[in-house]
């Protein structure tokens, strides 16, 4: 699926990305070093990553949300300007980690006052995410497969979910998200915040 919203949304969300994360350290008093020690990132990474010379992962952004208490979701619409109730297709943020062929579209982005939100997720074929914590413990999700098949490692079961199927756990410890192929994988996740 494509960004409709074009190349500049893309860059003009990355800049405002690194901004919120850079504004986020110092909120919480921490130096490069310590953020470095909390999340197991680099302090030459953080460095980049804050002044948007390099794009964050999904695995990066995991362990910085993990840090600062916040779903990825959270972090991300923290980024937009003040979000309206109703979001159109083509206004819908869109992130992408290139690296590990993710592709996350925020369907109804987190507002205040309100748990549950709806993300869209593609996977290309052999994509494997892995997140070591969950950024929010007790997160409960659920995942509904749209088009391919994706298969999702919770607590060490590993579970095959087809398009049409729906999983739906809390979310305490690492999990993983692959896509097997032959195809890419399109899901939506509803998050509800503990």
């Amino acid at each position: 699926m494509g960004d409709r919203g074009g190349a500049g949304q893309g860059a003009e969300v990355e800049a405002r990305l690194a901004g919120r994360l850079a504004r986020l350290r110092e909120e919480h008093g921490w130096s490069l070093e310590e953020l470095a020690g909390r999340t197991g990132v680099s302090r030459s990474t953080l460095s980049r990553l804050e002044r948007g010379q390099i794009s964050p992962t999904a695995a990066l952004l995991n362990k910085l949300c993990a840090a600062y208490g916040r779903t990825m979701s959270r972090l991300l619409a923290e980024v937009e300007q003040e979000p309206p109730r109703l979001i159109a297709a083509d206004r819908q943020p869109v992130w992408r980690d290139e690296g590990s062929g993710f592709v996350r579209r925020s369907v109804s982005p987190p507002h205040p006052g309100l748990r549950g939100e709806l993300v869209e997720g593609t996977l290309r074929p052999g994509a494997d995410i892995r997140y070591d914590e969950p950024s929010v413990p007790g997160l409960e999700q659920h995942i509904w497969v749209l088009d391919g098949v994706l298969e999702v490692t919770v607590g060490g079961d590993v579970h095959r979910v087809e398009a049409g199927d729906c999983l739906r756990f809390r979310l305490w410890g690492p999990t993983r998200f692959r896509c097997p192929g032959p195809g890419p994988v399109r899901y939506l996740l509803a998050v509800i915040s503990p």
